[in-house]
């Protein structure tokens, strides 16, 4: 099968959705693998490497996507790329598809089957394709390295001639994947790490990586059946921040990372919190991409309050560290793709749809399929 994998250069996207390990992979299943000329060169992957894994080189990305049975990129594609593909193809990405009614729609209309990365399923069996765990576990390592660099302290305790240098003190507020992340790494760098989510399933986790998880009286919280957190009432959300302002006017770093699937994210840390905070402390905001955690966040670059506190802009930290994002990315991509082909009657195995598949196969046949999504 023809296999295009499709760049994103709108989005500025520097990961890649397949690397020469994961190609030579896909290559030995039957794909015939095409990309233009330097799509992995962001990510530190090389032309030649990808060669030798049996990728090869088109000049005319418009005619690889109208001959592509299968499409993989990053990020959601633009609606003119949807329309250059062939009815039946299968397209594979990131495709924010709770706010994406019209691209879908396109899919349907077009004949494509699309396959939102965003929805498998957190299962056991679903874990090796688990793409938003595996890119949230860098963007929490990428936050903390991030803010240490903007940071004008040392992270541990040092013990020297001139006098006792104390720890950095880190404030992670969500413990999922990426909060979990941020704070084991935050404590392998040396620093005194406190964290606090709002369920309090989460407390032994944090405990373990040897983090102190702040307990704040909420009233009823819990999650979703993915694991998510469940939205906060604004009354809950006004209790939260008030409790989160002492521990934030203590701390050198804090780190946001709530997002609630499917919504925009709350937000936590209010303009007042950061006026409480010491000058030259750094806020980093994980949640930036879905409207943000931060007041005053901003995409693109970062922002120094009046005070002095540094917010840290960047909507995909996990882009930071590009070559290893891409490196667990491919390997999610390329776990779909096993489970779903079948390399004897080189067709896919959609029928009839198993757990993961219903939960992460958008349209398919011109119409939307997913009950979410359907109207």
């Amino acid at each position: 099968m023809f296999c295009y994998i499709a760049g994103d250069p709108t989005h500025h996207e520097v990961r890649v959705p397949v690397t020469p390990a994961t190609a030579e992979g896909l290559t030995k299943l039957g794909f015939k693998l095409h990309a233009t000329p330097g799509f992995g060169r962001d990510s530190l992957y090389r032309d030649e490497d990808y060669r030798a894994a049996g990728i090869t080189f088109v000049d005319d990305p418009a005619d690889a996507l109208r001959r592509a049975g299968l499409v993989l990129r990053v990020r959601k594609p633009p609606a003119a790329d949807v329309g250059r593909m062939a009815r039946g193809a299968v397209h594979v990405s990131f495709l924010d598809p709770f706010n994406e009614g019209e691209l879908l729609a396109a899919f349907a209309s077009a004949g494509v089957a699309a396959v939102s990365m965003e929805m498998i399923p957190r299962t056991t069996l679903a874990q090796k394709m688990d793409a938003l765990s595996s890119q949230a576990s860098l963007a929490g390592y990428a936050a903390v390295i991030q803010a240490a660099a903007r940071l004008r302290l040392a992270l541990p305790m040092m013990m020297t001639p001139a006098g006792t240098i104390l720890p950095a003190r880190v404030f992670v507020i969500g413990a999922g994947v990426a909060g979990l992340q941020a704070i084991a790494t935050a404590k392998r760098l040396g620093a005194r790490v406190e964290a606090f989510d709002t369920r309090p399933a989460v407390e032994e986790q944090v405990r373990s990586l040897g983090a102190k998880f702040v307990k704040i009286d909420l009233g009823q919280t819990g999650q979703t059946a993915g694991g998510y957190a469940q939205a906060l009432t604004p009354e809950q959300i006004a209790r939260q921040q008030a409790a989160m302002a002492k521990i934030c006017a203590q701390s050198d770093i804090v780190i946001t990372t709530a997002k609630v699937f499917g919504r925009k994210a709350p937000q936590l840390v209010t303009t007042a919190m950061l006026d409480g905070m010491r000058a030259g402390s750094v806020v980093v905001d994980l949640a930036l991409e879905s409207g943000g955690n931060v007041e005053g966040a901003r995409e693109g670059g970062d922002v120094v309050t009046p005070n002095g506190i540094t917010i840290l802009g960047h909507g995909c930290f996990e882009g930071t560290v590009a070559h290893h994002a891409s490196q667990v990315l491919a390997a999610n991509y390329a776990a779909w793709i096993a489970h779903f082909w079948d390399e004897k009657r080189q067709a896919w195995r959609f029928d009839p749809p198993d757990e993961i598949l219903r939960g992460c196969l958008l349209t398919r046949d011109g119409a939307v399929v997913h009950p979410q999504f359907a109207r």
